[in-house]
This record gives structure tokens, sequence and C-alpha cells, in this order.
């Protein structure tokens, strides 16, 4: 899929290691942060499958659980500088997962255990409703992977080129159309719910449609993030120094090159 692509064509990924946001050092913070929210979240989902009537529930929740251990406990030990240092790659990676389990996974379960505890429905619709939302957020990833490949293909991620300098506006519109393409599909779920799912109170709907849209942008941003960790493991320009400098990019010779500005492809 990437072969004719060379590391010139990645480079603008590149800037969230250059302003060191996902510097491994920042990451094994965040480690902590988000094995605080786990936490809250799987609380939450426990607390409320308690009432929820959702086949297989208790399967599905200590099945999460286990996961959710397993990743917590992974993301500890990566938080640890002499870890992260001999195995960045790892450690993104890993990071990538437990952001996914968090903020997609653990998401998408409390809507399910919320909507099959607090609404009057019969399981055939609670199970439609099930792949309803899989279906559109499989679309959704679908559309944002070839959408980020076809951009890749035109150079759109080169730096330097027309569409690297116009960033800043291409990316509000990108933002628009996630709001659109979002709301969208979010709608159509609310839809769903009212006429299919009898509810008393607002605060139940407004919960279940923020965390559904959650899980959505998760999966929007997924392909961007996944080919990221593919450059992490294909160029070592993506990669850090012992030391916490970003390494630089070199030439085919092995050189150091400074010269990013480059040529947009027809």
């Amino acid at each position: 899929m990437f072969k004719e692509l060379s590391e010139k064509d990645f480079l603008v990924l590149r800037r969230n290691f250059e302003s060191e946001r996902q510097k491994p050092s920042q990451l094994g913070k965040i480690f902590w942060v988000i094995l605080f929210l786990q936490a809250v979240m799987f609380l939450l989902e426990f607390f409320i499958g308690g009432y929820s009537t959702f086949p297989s529930i208790d399967t599905i929740i200590k099945t999460h659980l286990a996961i959710s251990i397993v990743l917590c406990v992974v993301s500890v030990v990566y938080s640890i500088p002499v870890v992260y240092k001999k195995s960045q790659k790892m450690q993104y990676l890993i990071f990538q997962l437990v952001a996914h389990n968090l903020f997609a996974a653990s998401t998408y379960i409390t809507v399910l255990v919320v909507i099959s505890a607090e609404f009057t429905y019969t399981v055939e619709n609670l199970l439609n409703f099930t792949y309803t939302t899989l279906f559109i957020g499989g679309i959704l990833f679908v559309v944002s992977f070839i959408r980020i490949i076809v951009q890749l293909k035109k150079g759109s991620y080169r730096k330097g080129s027309k569409k690297d300098k116009l960033r800043g506006k291409l990316e509000s519109k990108t933002l628009i159309s996630i709001i659109l393409f979002l709301g969208i599909g979010t709608t159509f779920v609310v839809q769903y719910l009212v006429r299919n799912f009898d509810f008393n109170g607002m605060d139940i709907l407004v919960f279940a449609t923020i965390f559904i849209m959650t899980f959505y942008f998760m999966l929007y941003l997924l392909p961007e993030q996944l080919i990221t960790l593919y450059c992490k493991y294909k160029f070592d320009s993506f990669n850090y120094e012992q030391n916490g400098r970003l390494k630089p990019v070199r030439d085919a010779d092995g050189n150091v090159s400074t010269d990013f500005e480059m040529e947009f492809r027809n």
C-alpha cells in the first residue's frame, strides 16, 4: 500500500513529535491520567452493568475488565523512563491501545449498559441498535482511512507542499467535515433511540449521545494514528534520541537533511 511512498510523504505527521506533544516522557505522564480515567469509567460501567439486561453483558464486562487490567499494568511499566527510553515504539503502540480502550471501547460499552438499564426495549431493538451503531462506526473508519490514503498519494502530507502551507484552512474544513459526518451519524442514532425505546428524562439521551460521538470520533482518528505508528517503526526520524531530542531526517546517503520544502507531487 505504501511501497511507492517515501519518508518525505509522511513528514507532516512528524509534527506531533516535533512539538514534543507525543514525546516519550509526555506519554509516560499521560499514562497515569488515562489509568485514573479508565478506573472511573470501569466503575461506572460495572455499577450500571448490574442493572443491565443486555445479552451476555456479564461476559462482555469481565472480558473488558481483563483486557483493561493488562493494558493498565503494561502502561504503568511503559511510564518508567528506563523502559520507554529503550522501547519508545512499543510505548507509542501501548498509548494508542489504552487511549482507544478508554475513549472508544469503554464509552461504547457504557452506552450499551446505560440504554439497556434505563430504557424500555425489546432484545431485538437493542441488538439492532448495536449492529447499526457499529456499522456506522465501520463506515466512518473506512471513509477516514481512504481519505488519508488519497491525501498521502497526492502529497498532502509532504512538508512544503501547497496543501501543507494551507494546512490551517484545510484543517478547519476537515474539522467541519468531521462535525458534519459525526452529526449525521449521531442524529440517526438518536432518532433510532427515540423511535424504538421508551425512556424517561433527556439526561440519559444526552449522555448516550455524547459517548456515541466520542466513540465515532476515536474511530475517525484511528487511521491517522495507525499510519503514524507505521512511521514510528518505518522511519528513524519519528523517534527520539536517548537525550530526548527528536532524531533528524536523513537523506539516502545518511546525511542530515534540512530541506523539508518538498516539491508538491502532481
